[in-house]
């Protein structure tokens, strides 16, 4: 199970964006991959596929592997790691380890 999900805001720690904070787009769990808003941009090439649609040059936002990106807590604001912690109801619920918040 992932501890990072659409829509967390995630400070990137490695590469070439290192630094930048962004919304979560897309997760791929088979491969470790999140796609951020705005950070790894890359650009595709696209051919035109109809008649009147033209080809040209697209960017767009490439994958980042999970390790290196970090959960920015929305209580504290500061990036931090995350464990989970059982309600008494039963539902498991994501806190942030340095100040307990939950995400």
């Amino acid at each position: 199970m992932l501890k990072i999900k659409e829509n967390d805001k995630v400070k990137i720690l490695q590469g070439k964006d290192k630094g930048k904070v962004g919304k979560v787009i897309r997760v791929e769990p088979s491969k470790d991959f999140v796609y951020i808003e705005g950070a790894n941009i890359i650009k595709v090439h696209t051919r035109s596929k109809k008649q009147g649609q033209p080809g040209g040059i697209i960017s767009k936002e490439g994958p980042i592997h999970i390790s290196n990106v970090s959960v920015v807590c929305p209580s504290c604001g500061k990036p931090a790691r995350m464990g989970f912690d059982l309600k008494d109801s039963g539902d498991k619920v994501r806190v942030c380890k340095k100040c307990g918040g939950q995400f």
